[in-house]
């Protein structure tokens, strides 16, 4: 049986950089990737035409500063998504073009939403980012869904539609399917809801050259040898002397391991002792989100002669947002779009053709008649992804965050855990996922040199 001092399971960002930290340490590692490839929520995808785009994870906002690190550090280059001109809005059939930051909703719908994310943002700011649950009215804040939160604040119509579509666009997950305190946590996380939602200035602004899955690739092929893929782990026996992973393929022994996949994932794996019953209920209570992510390619990204961005914000249909994706050169157009939360269940069961008919009957209700004639099409449903089961990451619903909240990244014994989930800081984005690699690692490490 193999024997390192440290097992990693899963070969994502989080994974990877807490495996780069231990070997940068002098630590012998093995990580373990159940899937055929390394990046996890980031996945390569090349058109027909050659230009490569992402069927995962891309964006990345110029306060991530340690996935921007990582990125330079590695040799990768960012470039501005394209931001240039008006943006669309569509709701009850009508469709608004706009440039200001109204999401071209009207004045009343304005003011409503002003003042109920003013309203958020104060109560964000109360909450604790290292421990959301001993924040002081966190029993009061977890105790209430989003969606209690909205309705209980307006009547208006127009103001619920645009939050009924733009948490889906951040959570892949509707607002009566979390805690308040759940998004409090999130939007303070991120710094403040306009930077989550926003192109320039936000979380969507820089893409990386040739996709982000790039950045676990270089981080693979600087470990070698010490990444295995193909290599599902099925357990961990954890004592008091260390651990014995369980794979397929054999078993290897460690005095630590760092799990960096969901927890909900995590919470699949079979240990030796069971671990407590507060890690195991949270797994039980942090389901993944449900989106299905489509690339829809032109010969030229057309909609930029119209004067338009190629940003929508659809309160009507089921592709709820869509950006201007074409390569840095402008040699073709490329628009990206996300069937989210609900429409993505909905979406998840039509047929392959069904939903790219869907996806390009909304663009042409957005962007006019050249929309219906792509020269590609690309999707990637991570609802049906074996070792990801949604995206774009974990939340709790009611009661989470105070129940279960405390054994979300809190080590037991010899396991340690990591993932985008479980930082403080950019929850859920890239950002996020490698600042919980390096925290993992500091962990592991300080316990290794006693």
């Amino acid at each position: 049986m193999r024997t390192v001092d440290v097992v990693v399971i899963g070969a994502g960002l989080a994974g990877l950089t807490a495996a780069r930290a231990l070997t940068g340490a002098g630590r012998t590692v093995a990580v373990l990737e159940a899937r055929d490839r390394v990046a996890g929520r980031n996945l390569g995808h090349e058109l027909v035409n050659g230009v490569p785009v992402e069927l995962g994870g891309q964006w990345i906002g110029r306060t991530q500063t340690e996935v921007l690190k990582l990125v330079a550090e590695l040799g990768l280059e960012t470039f501005p998504t394209y931001d240039d001109g008006a943006a669309v809005t569509v709701y009850n059939g009508r469709r608004t073009t706009y440039t200001d930051v109204t999401f071209g909703l009207s004045d009343q719908a304005v003011l409503e939403v002003g003042r109920m994310k003013f309203e958020l943002e104060a109560l964000a700011d109360t909450v604790s980012l290292a421990s959301p649950w001993t924040s002081p009215a966190a029993a009061e804040l977890d105790r209430k869904t989003l969606d209690e939160w909205l309705r209980a604040a307006t009547d208006d119509a127009e103001a619920l539609a645009f939050w009924g579509a733009v948490v889906p666009a951040v959570f892949s997950a509707e607002p009566a399917e979390m805690s308040l305190l759940h998004f409090l946590f999130y939007v303070k996380s991120a710094g403040s809801l306009d930077v989550l939602v926003a192109t320039t200035g936000g979380a969507q602004e820089l893409r990386v050259v040739g996709g982000t899955h790039l950045i676990s690739e270089r981080l693979a092929e600087q470990l070698g040898d010490v990444v295995t893929l193909g290599a599902p782990v099925r357990g961990i026996a954890h004592h008091a002397d260390g651990v014995e992973v369980r794979h397929d393929g054999g078993r290897i022994a460690a005095q630590r391991v760092i799990v960096a996949i969901p927890p909900t994932l995590a919470g699949r794996l079979h240990y030796e002792p069971p671990l407590p019953a507060a890690r195991d209920g949270l797994t039980q209570q942090i389901p993944m989100g449900s989106v299905i992510k489509v690339q829809v390619a032109y010969a030229a990204p057309f909609w930029r002669e119209a004067g338009l961005n190629g940003f929508a914000f659809n309160l009507d249909d089921p592709l709820c947002v869509t950006l201007d994706n074409s390569p840095p050169d402008g040699s073709c157009g490329v628009l990206v779009g996300f069937f989210e939360g609900a429409h993505a269940r909905e979406a998840a069961r039509l047929s392959p053709r069904e939903r790219r008919e869907a996806a390009v009957a909304t663009l042409v209700n957005q962007f006019g008649p050249e929309a219906a004639e792509p020269i590609d099409y690309a999707e990637q449903n991570w609802m049906e992804e074996e070792y990801t089961r949604g995206c774009y990451g974990g939340r709790l619903g009611a009661g989470g965050w105070t129940q279960y909240g405390a054994a979300l990244a809190e080590p037991v014994g010899r396991i340690h855990w990591a993932g985008a989930e479980t930082s403080d800081i950019w929850n859920g984005y890239m950002d996020g996922a490698v600042r919980s690699g390096h925290r993992a690692a500091a962990e592991v490490l300080a316990r290794l040199e006693r």
